[in-house]
C-alpha cells in the first residue's frame, strides 16, 4: 500500500510533468486559455495514460524490446481514438476547443516517457498509481494555468466573470507570449519554494545536531562540576 501511495503523489508536486519533468508542454501552453480547457485536457490524459500503463505493464513481457515504442504507441493511439469518440459523443464543444491536440496525445512525451521508464519495468497496480497521479498532476497543472490567464485575460473562471466592473482584461495573457511568460513565473515560484523548503530543513537539521552534541556533552560536564 506503501508503495502506491509513493507512486501516485509523487506526480503531485515532486514529478509533476509540466513544472518538474517539463514534459507535455504543447497542450500545456496552448490549450490553457481557459481552466475548461485546460480541465479537459487533462481528463483526457488520465484516461489514456492511467489506461495505457495499465495495459503496458500488463502485456510487458510478451512485447519484444525490439518494437515496445511501436506497441506503446499503438496501444496509446487506440485509446486517444476512444477518448476522441467520447468526447464528440458527450462534450463535443470541448473537442471543437481542444482541437488537433487531442490526436496529439498520442505522441505526448508525457504518455510514452511513463510507458517506458515506468510502467514497462513495474507490476500493474504500480504502474496505474502512477499513471494516475502523473495524470492528475498534469490536469491541475494544466487547469491552474488555465485560470491564471482566463482571470487576468478575460476576467472570468470557468466562462463566469469574476473580477470587478471596471476591470480591463490582458489581451496578452490569453495569446501565445503569455503562455510561455506564466509557465515561466510558475516554474520559477515553484523553484523558490522548493529552495526555501531545502534551506528549512537543511537548518533544522543542524539545529538537531547541535542539540545532540549539547546532550552528550551535558554527562561530561556534570562530571567535571562533581
Amino acid at each position: 500500500m506503501a508503495g502506491i501511495v509513493k507512486e501516485f503523489t509523487k506526480g503531485l508536486w515532486a514529478e509533476i510533468p509540466p513544472f518538474r519533468l517539463v514534459l507535455g508542454l504543447c497542450p500545456t501552453l496552448a490549450v490553457t486559455k481557459t481552466a475548461s480547457d485546460g480541465f479537459g485536457m487533462g481528463m483526457a490524459v488520465i484516461f489514456v495514460l492511467a489506461l495505457s500503463n495499465l495495459i503496458i505493464s500488463a502485456v510487458r513481457k510478451i512485447i519484444p524490446k525490439k518494437v515496445r515504442i511501436a506497441c506503446f504507441i499503438t496501444i496509446a493511439a487506440s485509446l486517444v481514438v476512444t477518448v476522441e469518440m467520447l468526447m464528440q459523443a458527450f462534450t463535443y464543444p470541448l473537442y471543437q476547443s481542444l482541437g488537433i491536440f487531442v490526436p496529439l496525445i498520442v505522441v505526448n512525451c508525457v504518455i510514452l516517457g511513463r510507458a517506458e521508464a515506468f510502467a514497462a519495468k513495474n507490476p500493474v497496480h504500480l504502474a496505474v498509481a502512477d499513471g494516475l497521479g502523473m495524470g492528475v498532476g498534469f490536469t491541475m497543472s494544466l487547469t491552474f494555468l488555465g485560470a491564471v490567464r482566463e482571470i487576468f485575460g478575460a476576467g472570468s473562471l470557468f466562462g463566469h466573470h469574476v473580477m470587478w466592473a471596471g476591470f480591463e482584461p490582458f489581451q496578452f495573457m490569453v495569446e501565445a507570449p503569455g503562455a510561455f511568460v506564466c509557465l515561466g513565473v510558475i516554474l520559477g515560484a515553484m523553484n523558490f519554494l522548493t529552495a526555501w523548503q531545502n534551506r528549512r530543513k537543511k537548518a533544522a537539521g543542524q539545529n538537531a545536531c547541535l542539540a545532540c552534541a549539547a546532550c552528550a556533552l551535558a554527562p561530561a560536564a556534570e562530571e567535571q562540576q562533581s
